[in-house]
């Protein structure tokens, strides 16, 4: 099982609302412009397309500074530690596109394991919602990709997932059902998910799917 960080494992919206809005403020960019494209993106990524004229680097750079220590708001979804401490540590991992930096502070804060697999977007080229991420953390885990089951809650990370050839169930925690459409299937929230490793196997099962 591969999951997504922000959004599936952990609720950071406050804190990326905060920092999206604060920057756009300092740099005189509407909010509104950029609010639903960066969920499940990198940074530079949403920087490229929302301010064109500004060099990206370097203002993802100062923007993920600024957000990597904020812990205000920060908790991990019901059902995350349950589900993790399910699993064998070499059978899952963790793929997000923020930063190491960013990622190890929010799995400490919420004290949830460090996996052995952490794709983050400093291990990337090309981040979601180029298939780069996943594929890196499938040959990584050394499974074949239909083997594999990801978590995601954003269009970019399920048509990422998707493309490295892996199963998809969407969680609609930061995005409405119908932009997960892409998924094999949907679920409301993270708590939904069962999960048992019996027999060398991964079984999970689902308590309700959600209908679009």
């Amino acid at each position: 099982m591969i999951f997504d960080l922000d959004g599936v494992l952990v609720d950071s919206n406050q804190i990326a609302e905060r920092h999206w809005q604060s920057w756009a403020k300092r740099r005189g960019i509407s909010f509104e412009k950029n609010v639903h494209t960066h969920h499940g993106r990198p940074t530079v990524q949403t920087m490229r397309e929302v301010a064109p004229h500004l060099n990206a680097v370097a203002e993802a750079a100062l923007k993920e500074n600024a957000e990597a220590d904020d812990t205000n708001g920060l908790v991990a979804f019901p059902g995350a530690h349950r589900i993790v401490s399910a699993l064998p540590e070499d059978r899952w991992a963790i793929v997000t596109s923020g930063t190491r930096r960013t990622a190890t502070t929010r799995l400490t804060h919420t004290v949830l394991p460090r996996p052995l697999c952490l794709i983050t977007a400093d291990d990337v080229i090309n981040g979601k919602p180029d298939p780069e991420p996943y594929r890196k953390a499938i040959s990584q885990l050394g499974f074949l990709p239909g083997s594999c089951l990801v978590l995601e809650d954003a269009p970019a990370g399920v048509k990422s997932a998707r493309a490295a050839g892996a199963r998809v169930i969407g969680i609609s925690s930061t995005n409405p059902p119908s932009v997960l459409a892409d998924a094999n299937c949907i679920v409301s929230c993270l708590d939904e998910i069962l999960v048992d490793f019996v027999d060398d196997r991964i079984a999970v099962r689902i308590r309700s799917l959600v209908n679009i």
